[in-house]
């Protein structure tokens, strides 16, 4: 375990958080992540990753499993969100490293929870890389249905390996405006959805009688939202983000706590009534579906017939899905970066260019594109299921382990300390136990779920492979001492 204490009873803090990132086992160049990530970049990063296929895609399955109720199960995801944001915030502050919350695990539970937890969000992070780009291609099937979507995927999965071999900096400044786009694009759909249910504009007014007929709000009960929750908490899997560029972050102290603040409720807005007013401009029975053949976004506006509306549309899902992956290969370059600092994998992986960039790890990073790629080929039908569906599981794992870490942090940390900080969870710890039994109840459900019931039995074995992994290098690291 190292979670051990000292005399004054708080954590014995490692290398790792004590000094941010450190050198490759001897390593003669002790190269550091570069802090140029400034506030306002921290944020747009964050909407990048969380505002993706999980919203514009995904939600034709939650539509299908839960009618307009969906609402209700996106703001039941925005409590768990909320609470994970919170706790990740607090331990950030006081903890501004490289490799963020698996270090944590690492400090506050044990090795191999550091271990397993990078490990998976890496995984999960490679295998969202695929989902994303494989969305892209679905989007541009819009356009171009003869084309493979294999030739997108490839296309676009170069592109994305381009920009993350940027310096930091410009990564940052171009995720910021690729973001943008993506917001600025939500916002003008809320408008255009407002002036269609309200007719302020110059078509008829659609009104919300969409919400209440076809079967009610509630078409399937209270059992169809709680299982859309299962798919539709996915969508505020990009919160942790901010956590993860702390090592980069300028001032982590405050832009930490301020972009956590804002890209939760930013997500929580957007969701909400985003689904809510695309819902009212059309029968859910038309836009929800068990299958992934487009957005349904762009299906809304198909329906209510407003010219080039739906291209637009599609034009704004292609960027949203372009920025959510370009976020997620970051993710898991520094994931596998932070692994092969603190001596997890091959320390050539933690080595950095000249620029800043760990690009050894970015390269191991496109695996989940390499996947995606086959799978257009071979499976071209079922590939964005396959790939999003796998990486439900994996993510549950990490948000409990996360809240685990925070209950044992609270415990170690002065109280003096957590009074300090400029974001903190109240009531502590009743939130963070809601949290993990919410999280447990929701990965149960995934068995009652159509294309996701294999999910928690494959993430299983593969949890098994990494503990044994932890093991056999535990055990040669202790052989060489």
């Amino acid at each position: 375990m190292l979670s051990r204490m000292s005399e004054s009873g708080q954590a014995a803090v490692p290398r790792e958080l004590s000094a941010g990132a450190h050198s490759a086992a001897g390593d003669v160049h002790a190269e550091t992540l570069q802090r140029r990530l400034s506030q306002r970049q921290l944020s747009m990063i964050a909407i990048g990753g969380a505002i993706g296929v999980g919203l514009f895609l995904g939600s034709s399955v939650t539509i299908q499993l839960a009618g307009p109720g969906v609402i209700v199960t996106y703001l039941l995801g925005a409590l768990v969100a909320i609470v994970i944001a919170y706790s990740l915030a607090e331990m950030a502050v006081v903890h501004p490293v490289a490799g963020s919350f698996g270090v944590y695990a690492e400090t506050y539970l044990s090795r191999w929870a550091g271990f397993s937890v990078r490990a998976t969000y890496g995984l999960v992070q490679m295998i969202a890389i695929g989902a994303e780009v494989t969305a892209v291609a679905i989007y541009f099937g819009f356009w171009f249905p003869s084309v493979p979507i294999w030739i997108w995927v490839a296309t676009v999965s170069a592109g994305l390996v381009f920009l993350n071999s940027l310096q930091v900096g410009n990564f940052g400044e171009f995720e910021y405006w690729f973001a943008m786009i993506k917001v600025v694009a939500i916002l003008l759909f809320i408008a255009a959805g407002i002036s269609l249910v309200t007719g302020l504009g110059p078509w008829r007014a659609v009104g919300l009688t969409n919400l209440t007929q076809h079967g009610g709000f509630f078409p399937n009960g209270w059992r169809g939202v709680w299982l859309a929750l299962t798919l539709a908490i996915t969508s505020y899997m990009g919160v942790e983000v901010i956590a993860v560029t702390a090592g980069e972050a300028e001032n982590p102290e405050t832009s930490i706590p301020r972009a956590m603040r804002t890209i939760v409720f930013r997500l929580i807005l957007f969701y909400v009534l985003a689904i809510t007013l695309m819902l009212a401009m059309t029968p859910w029975n038309q836009t929800g579906s068990s299958t992934i053949t487009g957005s349904p976004f762009v299906r809304a506006f198909q329906t209510v017939r407003i010219p080039f509306a739906a291209t637009i549309m599609n034009l704004v899902v292609i960027t949203a899905a372009l920025s959510s992956a370009n976020t997620n290969l970051y993710l898991s370059t520094r994931m596998i970066f932070s692994l092969a600092r603190a001596k997890h994998l091959p320390v050539w992986l933690g080595r950095l260019s000249r620029n800043g960039v760990p690009r050894r790890a970015l390269g191991l990073s496109t695996a989940g594109m390499l996947a995606a790629i086959l799978l257009a080929i071979f499976a071209p039908k079922n590939a964005f299921l396959m790939l999003y569906g796998t990486a439900v599981a994996g993510m549950f794992f990490v948000w409990i382990i996360i809240l685990l870490t925070h209950l044992r942090f609270r415990r170690s940390v002065s109280v003096e300390r957590v009074s300090s900080l400029r974001l903190k969870l109240p009531f502590h710890p009743l939130p963070t136990l809601f949290g993990i039994g919410a999280l447990l109840a929701i990965a149960g459900t995934t068995f009652w779920v159509e294309g996701l019931q294999y999910t928690i039995p494959m993430f299983l074995p593969f949890l098994t492979v990494i503990s044994l992994a932890y093991w056999l290098n535990n055990s040669r690291a202790k052989k060489e001492i």
